[in-house]
């Protein structure tokens, strides 16, 4: 069975560091895109970032741009969201997603909601002093 489990979150002030994780289990990372997503209380779930299949290529959010780093290591199939120089605004659940991908479409990620088909839990993070 398919599992995405995401770790990491917590309280953090403004200007903190956080590392989110997202452990895959009943299947491996190796063919999947993989994105990152979060919404806050009252707002709508929005894309954070995503990388590709293979790796190479990433995408972010203008809000998170420069700040947050996403990264994968297929053999702990495992993909991390380094995020830095943390703001109240970052304030929400994080999820991880996943959407299969063909190996012609390797290089290419989309942090679209409606492109990925498979969540996790979330985990919550909160960016307070």
């Amino acid at each position: 069975q398919l599992q995405l489990v995401e770790s990491g979150g917590g309280l953090v002030q403004p200007g903190g560091s956080l590392r989110l994780s997202c452990a895959a289990s009943g299947f491996t990372l190796d063919n999947y895109a993989i994105g990152w997503f979060r919404q806050a209380p009252g707002k709508e779930r929005e894309g954070v970032s995503c990388i590709s299949r293979s790796g190479s290529n990433t995408n972010y959010a203008d809000s998170v741009k420069g700040r947050f780093t996403i990264s994968r290591d297929n053999a702990k199939n495992t993909v991390y969201l380094q995020m830095n120089n943390l703001k109240p605004e970052d304030t929400a659940v994080y999820y991880c997603a996943v959407k299969p991908v063909s190996a012609l479409l390797r290089n290419l990620c989309y942090i679209g909601r409606e492109y990925f088909g498979s969540w996790g839990q979330g985990t919550q993070v909160t960016v307070s002093s």
